[in-house]
C-alpha cells in the first residue's frame, strides 16, 4: 500500500510508492567521459584565471601574486551572472499589479581545487574544508551588503543537475528578496516554535537518533539522514547537533567535522549510486531574522527522476525508494573514515 508522509516543517505531502519501490541498480547508470587533470581550454584550471573575473577571494599554500597559479580554492564572479552587484533595487509596480525590481544581487563561483577531474568527495579532507571555510568567508562578506536578504550556496554536480562545466565547483548568489520556498521553511519552523516552544530541527534530530531508521552517519557535531518525507530517491539531510541560524556561525573545529561528513556521504552515493547527478545547498536563515527560531542544514538530492504532470501541478512528490531503504543502503557501503 502506498502512503502518504508529510513534512514536519514545510507540512508538504509526500506519496512513497512502496509498490514501485527501486533497488540503486534499477536507477539509469549515466555514461560519463573521464576528464583529464587539466584542461587547456577549461576557464577554471590553473594558467587559465584571465579567463575568469578578477578573484574576490584566494587561499594558496604559498605566496604568490593575484590571479595567477599556485592556488587552491579560488572565488570569482561568475562571468555570466544572473544578478549585477551595481545599483539600486528600485522596485516599483507594473501595470498597476505585477511588482517589479531591478537584477540587483552578487554571483560567485568557488572554484573548488585546481583539479579539473577531481570532485569534492575526491579532494583531500583539508581541502574540502578550505571550500566550505571559503563559503563561510563569502557569506560573512556579502552579508553585511544592506540590499542582501538572502544568501544560498550551492553545488551542481552533473549536467543533469545543471553544471555546464565539468571543473569542480560551487556557487554563491545574494539576493534582495527571500525565495518563496525558503519562506516556507522559515515560517514551519516559526509555528512549531511557537507551538511546542522547541526548535522542529533538534526535535526531528532526537527522534531520528532514537529510532535510527534513517540515519546514514554522525560525528560529535553533525547527523547525516534521509528525511522521513524524502521528497525524491536517496534525498539526504546533514544536520548539526548545535542549533544555530546560519552556516557561519560553526568555528573551525566544527567545520572540519563537516568537510569529513560531507565528504563521506557524497563518496557513499558515488559508489552506491555509481556517481549520480545531484545537487547540494546550504539552507540558512534570511539574513535579518533574530528570533533564534531556525536550524541551518545541508539538503542533498540526486536528480535520479524528473519531475512530470502530477509533480508539476500539484508540488507533490512521488517517491519510488523508501528513506529506511535508502538509509540502508547508503549506510552498507563500507567507507574509510575520511
Amino acid at each position: 500500500m502506498p502512503e502518504f508522509r508529510k513534512d514536519i516543517v514545510t507540512r508538504e505531502w509526500v506519496i512513497l510508492a512502496k509498490e514501485r519501490s527501486k533497488k540503486p541498480s534499477d536507477f539509469e547508470r549515466i555514461p560519463k567521459k573521464e576528464a583529464p587533470a587539466h584542461d587547456s581550454i577549461c576557464p577554471f584550471c590553473p594558467g587559465n584565471e584571465s579567463m575568469t573575473p578578477p578573484e574576490v577571494l584566494v587561499y594558496r599554500k604559498q605566496g604568490g601574486i593575484p590571479n595567477s597559479p599556485g592556488w587552491q580554492v579560488r572565488v570569482t564572479p561568475n562571468k555570466f551572472p544572473a544578478l549585477l552587484p551595481e545599483g539600486d533595487i528600485h522596485r516599483r509596480v507594473y501595470s498597476t499589479i505585477f511588482d517589479l525590481m531591478d537584477g540587483v544581487g552578487v554571483h560567485e563561483v568557488v572554484i573548488e581545487n585546481p583539479y579539473h577531474d577531481k570532485s569534492i568527495d575526491q579532494l583531500p579532507i583539508e581541502l574540502v574544508e578550505e571550500v566550505l571555510w571559503s563559503y563561510r568567508e563569502r557569506y560573512e562578506t556579502l552579508m553585511k551588503d544592506d540590499r542582501i536578504k538572502y544568501i544560498i550556496i550551492f553545488r551542481n554536480h552533473g549536467r543533469i543537475a545543471g553544471s555546464s562545466l565539468t571543473h569542480p565547483h560551487s556557487q554563491i548568489v545574494a539576493l534582495p528578496v527571500i525565495p518563496q520556498r525558503v519562506w516556507g521553511k522559515v515560517h514551519g519552523v516559526f509555528q512549531y516554535y511557537e507551538y511546542r516552544e522547541n526548535c522542529v530541527y533538534c526535535d526531528m534530530l532526537t527522534k531520528e537518533r532514537e529510532a535510527k531508521e534513517r540515519i546514514i552517519s554522525e560525528n560529535s557535531f553533525f547527523v547525516a539522514l534521509c528525511p522521513y518525507a524524502s521528497r525524491s530517491p536517496f534525498q539526504i539531510m546533514i544536520v548539526p547537533k548545535i542549533h544555530n541560524q546560519t552556516f557561519i556561525e560553526c568555528k573551525r573545529h566544527e567545520i572540519k567535522a563537516l568537510a569529513h561528513i560531507l565528504k563521506e556521504i557524497l563518496i557513499r552515493l558515488r559508489e552506491v549510486l555509481s556517481d549520480p547527478p545531484y545537487n547540494y545547498t546550504l539552507i540558512n536563515a534570511p539574513i535579518e531574522r533574530t528570533d533564534n527560531s531556525f536550524h541551518w542544514h545541508i539538503d542533498i538530492f540526486p536528480r535520479l527522476s524528473t519531475p512530470a504532470g502530477f509533480e508539476i501541478g500539484t508540488g507533490m512528490y512521488i517517491n519510488t525508494v523508501l528513506p529506511e531503504d535508502a538509509a540502508r543502503y547508503l549506510k552498507e557501503i563500507e567507507v574509510p573514515i575520511p
